[in-house]
């Protein structure tokens, strides 16, 4: 069987980057079981109530709703485990002492197999008010009323 290349996106977090200012980006291997990863592969994962939890120089994610494998048997994981994330100390050390300020939490991004090993992308974030919502989805707006006349002043100057 030939090894997998490249990147294959599993699950994302899209609700994270609307609720967060995501300030730093990491990537961590995960500790997973044989029906956990058989389930991965099916591309069946929600990482929407998800959020990681520093214990003793350890990482641990959290509500990560990784579904039954379907052909398991009594081998089979709980859907909502906390799973043992791997990073280096030095990272952990960061995230420690960054999360310990006030309105700062680690939640993950992005959920993908990247050369045959499950990876998961974690942030560093603060949370957003009301207000910085509306403003970034009003900044998203503008932006894409603003494409739509470049594209049709293009499509004129073709005609």
């Amino acid at each position: 069987m030939a090894k997998e290349k490249g990147r294959k996106l599993i699950a994302q977090n899209k609700k994270a980057r609307h609720d967060y200012h995501i300030l730093d980006t990491y990537e961590a291997g995960l500790v997973l079981t044989g029906t956990e990863v058989k389930s991965l592969r099916q591309g069946r994962a929600s990482l929407v109530d998800g959020f990681v939890q520093l214990d003793g120089h350890e990482a641990w994610l959290h509500n990560v709703h990784v579904p039954e494998y379907s052909q398991g048997t009594w081998t089979n994981h709980s859907a909502r485990r906390k799973r043992k994330l791997l990073l280096h100390r030095i990272e952990i050390d960061k995230l420690e002492a960054k999360s310990q300020e006030t309105g700062h939490t680690i939640v993950p991004l992005a959920l993908y197999f990247k050369d045959g090993r499950a990876k998961i992308e974690i942030a560093l974030a603060r949370g957003k008010k009301e207000y910085d919502k509306r403003q970034t989805l009003r900044e998203k707006q503008d932006r894409r009323e603003a494409e739509k006349v470049i594209s049709a002043v293009r499509r004129k100057q073709r005609a």
